[in-house]
């Protein structure tokens, strides 16, 4: 009883920080930083991540009130002129906002502040992307989180009876399935849908990468249950399965995900602006 207890320790600490992983090296996690100049202290939060109907709201923290600073903004991988706003000061505070954009719409942006004949950008490596989805509700958001955690948890733990003397595969399995199914196929395309528009763009109608990842977790199980449900090397397959769903966790979320194709929408525009000339 207390090896088991221990599989189930040591899975959920796996499960802990691979999501932890998974959540801080994602595209939509905020840029965060601290720097100081002088005498003057920045701080900012630049999110990567807005909701449709909802203008972006971009601040500057500082301990100085003679600091300048512009927003630059443009949307994401056009050739376009930058759209400079100059960001308003209240107290400690620079800030401006970025308009919303449709569902999936990306905008590129950065900042830049100007100070005792010095100018420093922000942030200093790259220019940031903020990705705009719709509300997605709670009642479909909380059980997909704690599906896809639980699936996450049970793929863990069903690898973990490859060192049990009397494993109970079959079982588990089964239960990682379900859990898969119901965080991966029933409420992720919900909650597809209510961000994007779409309730899948994964294989064979698109190349977002979560959803195939989805996909391709699912088939891996998939195949491991026929051969556990055959008892043909129940433990190795399990143990692979897990080890790979695990690979596949760590590859940063919302990777490769949706994104508006702006170009298209300006060529329909421009269509319907020439009929109606």
């Amino acid at each position: 009883m207390r090896k088991i207890w221990f599989f189930w320790f040591i899975s959920f600490l796996i499960t802990i920080a691979v999501l932890f992983y998974q959540r801080v090296t994602g595209p939509t996690h905020p840029i965060s930083d601290e720097i100081k100049s002088g005498d003057v202290i920045i701080s900012y939060t630049f999110n990567r991540s807005g909701t449709t109907g909802n203008d972006e709201k971009i601040s500057i923290r500082l301990n100085k009130q003679n600091v300048t600073g512009y927003l630059y903004w443009k949307r994401f991988k056009m050739n376009e002129e930058w759209v400079i706003i100059e960001m308003r000061q209240k107290g400690g505070e620079l800030y401006a906002s970025l308009p919303s954009q449709p569902p999936a719409g990306k905008l590129e942006y950065f900042v830049e502040l100007k100070f005792n004949d010095k100018t420093i950008i922000l942030p200093d490596s790259n220019t940031c992307v903020i990705r705009f989805k719709g509300n997605i509700p709670i009642i479909i958001l909380i059980p997909h989180v704690i599906a896809m955690f639980f699936a996450f948890l049970l793929s863990t733990r069903t690898g973990m009876e490859f060192f049990n003397p009397k494993p109970n595969i079959k079982v588990l399995t089964l239960w990682t399935l379900a859990f898969l199914i119901i965080g991966g196929f029933i409420l992720g395309p919900l909650m597809q849908y209510f961000a994007f528009g779409e309730f899948w763009t994964g294989f064979p109608l698109g190349y977002d990468l979560t959803d195939n990842k989805t996909l391709l977790i699912f088939i891996i199980w998939i195949v491991a249950f026929l051969f556990i449900k055959k008892n043909k090397h129940s433990k190795r397959w399990a143990l692979t399965a897990a080890i790979i769903l695990l690979i596949i966790y760590l590859i940063p979320h919302s990777l490769l995900g949706s994104e508006l194709d702006y170009s298209k929408i300006d060529e329909q525009k421009n269509l319907i602006e020439n009929s109606i000339n």
